[in-house]
This record gives C-alpha cells, structure tokens and sequence, in this order.
C-alpha cells in the first residue's frame, strides 16, 4: 500500500509537470523542451525505480504446500506402506479347474462380472465387495433369529435369461458353504420402467419345496458353494488391491 501510494503522489507530480511544460513551448520553446526533457527523464526513472525496487505480485503466490496437506500425505504415505508391508495374502487370479463362469475384472470398479451360457440360457452373476465380519462383532451370537448377521457375506444379483424374453432375477447373500436367496424377480424387456410389475411374495414365504427346487435350480446353473468359496477370496483380495489403488490415488491428487 505504501509503494502504491508513492507512485500515485509521484504520478500527480509528474504528469501536470509535464502538461504545464508543454503548454509553455509557445512562448518559450528552447527552455520548456529542455525542462520537458529533464521531466521525461525523471518521470522514466522514477519509473525504473519503483519497477526494479517493488517485487513482483506473483511473489506473494506461494507455491510450498500447507502445512495441513504435508501432513496428509505423511499420513497417506505411512498407510500405503503398511498395506504393502502386510500384504502377505495369496493372490486368487486364476480361477479354479472347472470354473463355470469366466470373470469380468476391471480395477477401479466394486463390483466383478461373471458370465457363462448354459443351454441357451444366459446368465450373468453380478458379485459385490464381501461384508467381512469379526470375531468381535457377535455380539448376538446366542440368537438363532441373528444367524447369517455374524458370518461374513457375499451379496450376489444372479440373473438368467432367455432369448427375447424375460429373465429371472435372484438377489442372493452367499456364507461360507451356504447360499441364501433373498429375493426372487421376473424381468420382462417388454414392460416400459415406469410399470410396477407384481414382485410376488418374499421368498421366505414360499412353499419350503419351492425354495429347495430353486436352489437347485442355480446350482445346477453354477450358483453353489464351491463357486461362492471361491468367490470370496477373490473378493477379499480385490478389496485389497482397491484399497491400495485408491490411496495411491488420493496421494497422487494431494502431490498434484
């Protein structure tokens, strides 16, 4: 503000200087040239005085990183290596021999695709991230009702579909050595989205011979212990490598 205000006061003084000089060259031109010239002079070097002498605005620009951020990325750095130190697991890249379905795996995506055709049918598997549950978290275990809330899951949307026709849509939660269906859905391409199409009942309402015909129905279709086992490792490793891609990430944008 101080430096402004200087060459403000020396602007004013300079410029009714140097209009009141060449108003007098009519009448005394030899003198008011020489006097405008010292003027020029001046008003040039008091110009090149403050140009060399006050800094630069883009000084006052820091460039240095807040103190804040250099403390995430301390805290970034430290998780990231401790993920990489304890990564001991093995990796399940390769699906077992005799795997029904072939894998669909993108990083950077929650969830993996399985697909395979079976007698002219087309199924699909959509296979979430795993809830993994602890020891120190059954609190319930003495509750039959509270089973299923203590053993770590596998949500699963398995959907089997036919030529130009509807599909049927199972929303599953795999456990260890069990497969739960928790809703069961047909889907018909031909009914407009905005349509509510009768759901039918919750499947634990359904005759008990009808649930165990349905389950054998995805099994013989791939949908079986074996697959969901398998699954699960999988996941818990590609949980792994999200984390880690993720913190990577977010340590990348923070550096940026």
């Amino acid at each position: 503000m101080a430096v402004t205000n200087v060459i403000r006061r020396t602007a004013s003084q300079v410029v009714p200087l140097a209009a009141r000089v060449i108003c007098r060259t009519q009448s005394y031109h030899h003198r008011s040239s020489a006097l405008l010239s010292t003027v020029v002079n001046r008003s040039a070097a008091s110009r090149n005085f403050f140009r060399s002498s006050s800094p630069s605005t883009l000084h006052f620009y820091s460039t240095k990183m807040p103190s804040s951020d250099e403390s995430l990325l301390k805290v970034l750095r430290s998780e990231i290596q401790c993920v990489e130190e304890s990564d001991v697991q093995d990796e399940v890249d390769e699906a077992p021999e005799g795997f029904p379905f072939k894998i669909e795996d993108h990083p950077g995506q929650q969830t993996i695709t399985l697909t395979r055709e079976y007698q002219g049918e087309s199924i699909t598997v959509e296979v979430h991230m795993p809830d993994l549950v602890t020891g120190d978290e059954d609190d319930n275990g003495d509750d039959p009702d509270n089973e299923g809330a203590n053993q770590s899951q596998i949500p699963l949307v398995v959907r089997v579909s036919k030529k130009n026709g509807p599909s049927l849509e199972f929303g599953i939660t795999s456990f260890a050595d069990e497969i739960a269906i928790d809703t069961l859905l047909i889907k018909d391409p031909n009914v407009a989205e905005d349509q509510i199409a009768y759901e039918g009942p919750d499947f634990t309402d359904l005759d008990e011979n009808l649930q165990k015909a349905f389950h054998k129905y995805l099994e013989i279709r791939g949908i079986k212990p074996s697959t969901t086992n398998f699954l699960h490792e999988y996941m818990i490793n590609k949980d792994g490598r999200e984390y880690k891609m993720w913190l990577k990430n977010l340590k990348k944008f923070i550096e940026a």
